[in-house]
Order: C-alpha cells, then structure tokens, then sequence
C-alpha cells in the first residue's frame, strides 16, 4: 500500500496544475477537469486540454462563458482533445452558463445544499451538460481532499484497481490500509483513489507492485 500511494498517488487535479482548495475557483476548474476526462479518451490528454483551457484565461464559469466557441475548441485541440473538441466546447460553455444561473458560479452552494447527501451531490453534478455518471464519480473522488464527508469516495474504477493488487474492496478497509501505511508524502482518501485508478488504468503498475509483494 505505501509503494502504491508513494508512487502513483498523484491526484489528475494536481496533475492538471490545479491547487485544489474550498473556494470557487479551483472547484470550478475540477469540473471542468472531470468532464474532460469521463470522455473516452486518454487520461494524459484530458489534463492537457483543461491546462490549456485555463491557460487561455479559462478558469472560472464567468472567463469560460465569455470565451467564444472557437477559442474553447482552440484550446481544447492545443492540448489533444480533437475527437470531442465540437461538442465539448459548447458543453462547457453550456456548463458555466448553468452552474452561474444555479449557483452563482460556486460549486459551494451545491455541496450545502446537498447537506451531507451523496447522491443528491452527484445529482446535481451530473446536471451539468457533459457530466454524466464517471464524470460525478471523477469530481468526488478528488474533491472528498475538501469535501471530507464524503470521503472515503472510491468508486467502481477505484475498486477495480484494488482488485487487479489483490486488496480489499471495502472502501472502509481501504481507507484504513492507507492510513496505516502513511507514506511519507501526500496521502489521504484522495490520494488512495487517485493511486488506485491509476492501478486500474495501467496493468505495468499492478504488474510491478504485485511483483513487489
């Protein structure tokens, strides 16, 4: 467990350069993020696009609505994202125009009103256009680092990576290894989940730790 957090427990918000805090801003970049990367499409791909996305300003509903569609098709193709940029681009335009009408721009006023509710939070996430059930499942997982109660978050690809190791697929049990192993950098429910996706996603890493067992 603690090879595993050490050396694939990097959060994609961290990846994408995202300083993922309570506040507007950062939990807006995160939605776009895990709407980038429900697509089926590379994981290194979707990181690209949303920094290039926030790159050219994007980065909150208000910036992401003012922007015209092609200069978010723009960004989205400098980072890779071609396949779905069309569609994407009025999506996510779509997406701030709901989330300022909704929630005046902030993702807060989702979580408060879901009051603790899990599914009443991915509900209200996946009305966001684009964001459909790996999508929500995206967000949460990384955002349970800000959003405690709802940790421990592991999902159905996280707990397909801790299959493929061979550990438990008890969220509770996992969430209790990793705290028992504590590796000397990051850790926490977010940091499992990111590692175990990674696990799920890449057999050389399950190859490798379960070599290492």
């Amino acid at each position: 467990m603690e090879a595993l957090l050490t050396e694939h427990g990097r959060t994609f918000a961290d990846e994408a350069g995202i300083r993922l805090r309570d506040t507007p801003q950062p939990l807006y970049q995160l939605l776009v993020l895990s709407h980038l990367l429900s697509a089926r499409i590379r994981g290194s791909v979707a990181v690209a696009a949303a920094q290039a996305l926030f790159a050219h300003g994007m980065r909150s509903p208000r910036h992401m609505l003012d922007s015209t569609w092609q200069q978010r098709v723009d960004a989205l193709g400098e980072g890779g994202y071609r396949r779905y940029d069309e569609k994407t681009a009025t999506q996510l335009a779509d997406g701030a125009e709901l989330l300022l009408e909704e929630y005046g721009g902030d993702l807060r006023r989702l979580r408060r009103s879901a009051d603790g509710d899990l599914d009443a939070l991915r509900s209200g996430l996946r009305r966001t256009p684009g964001m459909g059930p790996a999508g929500a499942d995206i967000f949460l997982r990384e955002a349970q680092a800000v959003w405690p109660e709802t940790a421990p978050y592991l999902d159905k690809k996280a707990l397909q990576g801790a299959e493929k190791l061979g550990l438990p697929t008890s969220p509770e049990q996992l969430a209790g290894l990793a705290e028992q192993a504590r590796p000397s950098g990051p850790h926490g429910p977010a940091v499992l989940a990111a590692a175990l996706v990674r696990a799920a996603l890449d057999k050389g890493i399950v190859a490798d730790l379960r070599a290492r067992a």
